[in-house]
């Protein structure tokens, strides 16, 4: 089915003041860069500028494969979702081009543009290794939701039901 026909089952698209709002109140997604074989996917946390860059910070160490795929990539593609229940939840896909900060543009970010959350195994490792600010840079964006139970909908699942 397309996204336009389970609308009817109450699924909708979200805007770009939608997408703007849900990207400024999450901090967690998913990083997926291009390589020969399948796409390389890792969990990020990010900063967002409110309009049209995403801005992340790599531990790089002295080798980091999401360094150098990202330094090769022509474009890059970031997912940002929540799921509260099967009926409650939203999501919001990205593609853009991604590209390192220089240290000038980085001095320059607000700390609202900054990743807010990482774990503090990274915060520890920080300190002691080579870190560099990558930034997304939003060519497209699209978003939809599903809050609430679709008209249809009458029985429980058998996955639900208990024993």
């Amino acid at each position: 089915m397309t996204v336009d026909e389970l609308t009817d089952y109450g699924m909708e698209r979200l805007d770009d003041e939608a997408i703007r709002q849900f990207l400024a109140t999450h901090s967690l997604g998913v990083l997926g860069l291009p390589t020969d074989s399948t796409p390389y996917l890792l969990p990020l946390s990010y900063g967002f500028d409110g309009e049209s860059r995403l801005y992340f910070v790599y531990v790089t160490g002295t080798d980091s494969t999401k360094a150098s795929l990202s330094d090769r990539a022509d474009d890059a593609s970031f997912l940002v979702y929540s799921a509260e229940t099967m009926f409650h939840w939203q999501s919001v896909l990205i593609t853009g081009t991604i590209h390192p900060l220089s240290t000038t543009d980085y001095e320059d970010l607000t700390e609202d543009q900054t990743p807010t959350w990482r774990p503090e195994l990274f915060e520890t490792a920080s300190t002691d290794e080579t870190t560099d600010i990558y930034t997304l840079e939003i060519d497209d964006w699209s978003g939809l939701r599903h809050s609430g139970t679709p008209p249809a909908y009458t029985e429980r699942s058998s996955r639900d039901e208990s024993a």
